[in-house]
């Protein structure tokens, strides 16, 4: 089994953070590895804000539920808040003549390195997709016009084992011509 796909089958989406702070130095490590994340025509329409403090950290959790979701942001140490930013001109054509989002998919691809590369140095992560955009954004002064798609919470996990991946058959998702 290669390095990657060990990481794939380790990955996890982590709701029991340890308390034990995220060294900064992985924190940018991580957000290195998204920032080299493929885009279209290397568009890189994203912008990601690290919360690294233990009172910020408190106030984005809070952002993060609601309705009974993510009360396990309550112990998480870390977070890394995506936007979404204006795609340059080729992807915005190529999106429009396509009928596609490309700066949705190239956030999604860079929030799988983010979570990676994560994992790689020890971290846990969960990607959240349930949260209050206009709150984080007055907390952050973040601008108006631009879309918060994910937030991805970073932390070390707590005491347990990797639940079994429940996926669906490989026969059920893809098709193979020969």
């Amino acid at each position: 089994m290669g390095v990657f796909t060990e990481l794939v089958n380790r990955r996890e989406s982590c709701r029991n953070f340890a308390p034990k702070p995220v060294e900064n130095e992985k924190l940018r490590a991580m957000v290195e590895t998204a920032r080299l994340a493929p885009s279209a025509c290397n568009s890189q329409p994203w912008k990601f804000l690290v919360v690294n403090s233990p009172a910020l950290s408190q106030k984005l959790a809070k952002c993060t539920q609601g309705m009974g979701m993510n009360k396990f942001t309550d112990n998480c140490p870390a977070f890394i808040v995506v936007s979404e930013y204006k795609a340059n001109l080729s992807a915005k054509l190529g999106g429009l003549v396509k009928e596609q989002k490309y700066a949705q998919i190239d956030i999604g691809i860079a929030a799988a390195h983010l979570c990676f590369a994560a994992l790689e140095q020890g971290l846990s992560t969960c990607i959240l997709g349930w949260f209050n955009e206009e709150k984080i954004k007055e907390l952050f002064g973040l601008p108006q016009d631009k879309r918060i798609r994910l937030v991805i919470a970073v932390g070390y996990a707590g005491e347990g084992q990797l639940r079994p991946k429940r996926r669906k058959e490989l026969d059920e998702i893809a098709t193979f011509l020969t």
